[in-house]
């Protein structure tokens, strides 16, 4: 029986409205063995949510035995009401079944998984510019001024680190952005 090859993990992190979740899934639809890395949180699930595909819903207790067991790879609390996490096991077991992986997590979980995961690759998805990034996040029509003013000041906190990263890809086009996402994760077309 032939071993697969470990697949590789890229850790793709970059500010709100700049395209992840777009650009993830246009490499998923040309790439569908691609696995997206799936959170655990201690938040009741949301009317329509799927525990195992939208998160992994556990209990307090669960996810503390997690972390005191090093089964994550990253987690942190969320406004100080529930915790949300990247659990090892799916992500180890994909890897070894030679499944790529991306883990789309914020900056925080970005630096706990260097510790925790170093062989990741790990690349921040940045906007052409600010201007680009405000307009992105105007265009959705999903927040409040006060909310597109608090986004825009953590990507301006999340764009000074972007010299932690040894990959950075300008998102220009989704096309485009998820070539360079794909070729990241050695996938050939």
């Amino acid at each position: 029986m032939v071993v697969p090859r470990r697949a590789p993990v890229l850790v793709l992190v970059g500010p709100s409205g700049v395209g992840k979740g777009s650009v993830v899934s246009e490499v998923q639809r040309h790439h569908p063995n691609v696995w997206v890395s799936i959170s655990a949180t201690t938040r009741p699930p949301r009317p329509g949510e799927v525990d195992g595909e939208h998160y992994f819903f556990i209990d307090e207790s669960r996810f503390r035995e997690l972390i005191d067991t090093d089964q994550m790879l990253e987690w942190a609390w969320v406004h100080g009401k529930h915790r949300y996490g990247t659990p090892r096991e799916p992500v180890e077991t994909r890897c070894e079944r030679g499944i790529p992986v991306i883990l789309e997590i914020d900056l925080q979980g970005a630096r706990q998984v260097r510790t925790t995961l170093p062989s990741a690759t790990f690349c921040f998805l940045a906007p052409p510019s600010t201007g680009e990034l405000e307009r992105r996040l105007r265009s959705r029509a999903t927040e409040t001024e006060a909310q597109i003013a608090q986004r825009l000041q953590t990507a301006r906190t999340e764009m000074a680190a972007i010299g932690e990263f040894e990959h950075v890809i300008v998102n220009n086009t989704v096309a485009q952005a998820a070539r360079e996402v794909a070729d990241l994760l050695h996938l050939v077309e």
